[in-house]
């Protein structure tokens, strides 16, 4: 059974780089774990986390027995075709309810995302729902039957999960997780470059104790981007992440459901893009009939044309001419000079010699 909930002040646990400077006695495992952003960034991030200890080690090693089954399970093949989704030193089991994210997705960007058509993932495991649904709705930190989605993530030393925001026109907030079989932490605010991969500075480390349960929701859930660094996983280690997607949530194949979901949101932008649409109707008739009136134009244009190019002609006709002239007066110049060369030696006296 859980054992006694109790909070975690989330300040207590977030340790600064200035702290960390000046605690040099702290142990190497929380002192991996720094935060960078400034007083006023972590204060909005922490203002949207709960954490509480909720499992002991005897409820951890009866749970982490159960993933490792769910793996195996995998292994096997023994799971619908999108349940599992496999990545380099992470494994990803979608239960209830599966969704498109990064290279799934038909069109990229935030608000793209897509939840799998229903039946296409395996259910909510039944230990699932006793061995941590049913403690987190007993400690107040979820509602009862609120749960329709379970993720397990898997990672293996040095696996991780880029910057994100869970997507908000899917899964309704808080964010609950769940983490075993060892430490890690959860980053904010950091970014991501590849070949070979290297992760910022995180705005909050955010450490995650085995059997802490960690709810995220406001700021923290939606504001900043939230991911697991590959220096923070040492050791291997899963999380159990439980979540409600929206009864109206976008799925594949089924766009209308989108429209019905953003209907009130996009009222105004929806005004808007009809009057884009009316200026976009009239500019398409007016280069209609400009269009109608093209070939008159063009016989004209034709014209111009043809008289332009017979200037062109006449223009080189004349240079030629011009070059013509030129070239003559220069070779009689030339004749008349040497006419004259000779003349004036004729007319030299020859020299006398005694």
């Amino acid at each position: 059974m859980p054992i006694e909930s109790h909070n975690i002040e989330i300040s207590s646990v977030i340790r600064t780089h200035r702290q960390s400077r000046k605690r040099k006695k702290d142990s190497k495992e929380v002192e991996k774990f720094i935060s960078y952003g400034s007083e006023e960034e972590i204060n909005k991030v922490c203002a949207g986390i709960q954490q509480k200890k909720l499992f002991s080690d005897d409820d951890c090693d009866e749970i982490e027995r159960c993933i490792d089954e769910v793996v195996k399970n995998g292994e096997r093949n023994m799971y619908k075709e999108h349940t599992v989704d496999r990545a380099p030193l992470r494994l990803k089991y979608f239960f209830g309810e599966g969704y498109t994210y990064g290279k799934q997705m038909n069109q990229k960007g935030p608000g793209q995302e897509r939840l799998y058509q229903k039946g296409v993932v395996d259910p909510i495991p039944k230990w699932i729902f006793k061995k941590l649904v049913k403690p987190l709705e007993e400690c107040g930190m979820i509602k009862k039957n609120w749960i329709t989605s379970a993720v397990i993530n898997d990672y293996y030393p040095g696996g991780c999960i880029v910057s994100h925001v869970d997507p908000a026109h899917i899964f309704e907030r808080p964010i609950v997780s769940v983490s075993f079989f060892s430490t890690a932490a959860l980053s904010f605010g950091c970014k991501f470059s590849f070949k070979p991969i290297r992760v910022s500075d995180p705005v909050v480390c955010l450490p995650i104790p085995r059997g802490v349960a960690t709810s995220i929701f406001g700021y923290a859930a939606d504001s900043i981007t939230h991911c697991i660094r590959p220096q923070d996983i040492r050791q291997r280690r899963a999380v159990v992440i439980l979540r409600r997607t929206f009864d109206n949530a976008p799925r594949q194949g089924n766009d209308s459901s989108l429209l019905n979901h953003h209907k009130i949101l996009n009222h105004h932008d929806d005004h808007r893009s009809s009057n884009r649409h009316r200026l976009s109707l009239d500019s398409h008739r007016s280069s209609v009939k400009n269009h109608r009136r093209s070939p008159r134009r063009s016989e004209g244009s034709n014209r111009d044309v043809e008289r332009s190019s017979k200037r062109r002609k006449e223009e080189k006709r004349d240079d030629k001419d011009k070059q013509l002239k030129t070239v003559v007066n220069q070779q009689e110049d030339t004749t008349a000079s040497m006419s004259l060369v000779k003349m004036s030696n004729r007319k030299r006296a020859k020299p006398f010699f005694m």
